[in-house]
């Protein structure tokens, strides 16, 4: 299917404004959207985000990725939660508004950062999506497994799509199973054999990135298809 591309910039309320991409299936469209955000050390161009949104509007579903302002305004320290969150309204209020696609559900995703950001806001009842979907969670630093980040997943009740890599330095994989074991929500998890944090698998294996991704497409458009 044909994918239509329009770049846009999105009012932040008083904050400015910021960049974003939507693409759009030229032919049927499904009744859910997708929203993607970055990950701290990146932003709407990543590979993986670029390649996520390409796969999933060609399979029907329109997607919207988009910058947070730290890294629009060229800053690499992240803003502060309730700035995240609020571009992350942001985003949705756009896509509910303005984007002509007002009427479908609408799927937050996002990469590490961008995910958990979505989550906590979800958690609070501040962004109304229908579905989470988890590009690498970040359930703890890279440097202390003892510092969990999960506490407001137990309080999420919409179906949740987890992606983890088995050599994710952020996202243990035998602790993140077991907080998959205690949502209350539906939940899937697709792990990416030999996966870091960005789901780049060693050489030795033989699968480059573009495979990696388009399993990973693979998997949210099933995922999609269900929820």
């Amino acid at each position: 299917m044909l994918v239509r591309s329009k770049s846009l910039s999105i009012p932040v309320g008083e904050r400015g404004s910021t960049s974003a991409v939507l693409l759009t299936p030229s032919g049927e469209k499904k009744d859910v959207a997708v929203i993607i955000a970055h990950g701290a050390g990146n932003d709407l161009y990543n590979p993986l985000l670029s390649a996520f949104a390409e796969g999933l509007s060609r399979g029907g579903y329109p997607a919207l990725r988009f910058n947070f302002l730290y890294r629009e305004q060229g800053r690499k320290m992240p803003d502060k939660e309730e700035i995240l969150v609020e571009t992350w309204q942001a985003a949705f209020r756009f896509m509910k508004e303005s984007s002509g696609l007002q009427k479908m559900r609408v799927v937050a995703a996002g990469k590490s950062l961008g995910g958990r950001i979505a989550s906590q806001a979800a958690a609070e009842g501040v962004l109304p999506v229908a579905g989470l979907i988890f590009l690498g969670y970040p359930l703890h630093p890279s440097t202390d497994k003892e510092k969990m980040r999960d506490s407001h997943l137990y309080r999420i009740g919409i179906p949740m799509l987890f992606f983890a890599g088995t050599r994710d330095l952020l996202c243990d994989l035998d602790r993140l199973k077991r907080v998959l074991g205690r949502l209350r929500a539906d939940w899937d998890l697709m792990v990416i054999e030999g996966g870091d944090h960005s789901f780049h698998v060693p050489r030795s294996t033989g699968i480059d990135d573009e495979e990696i991704y388009k399993r990973i497409v693979e998997k949210t458009l099933e995922w999609l298809g269900h929820s």
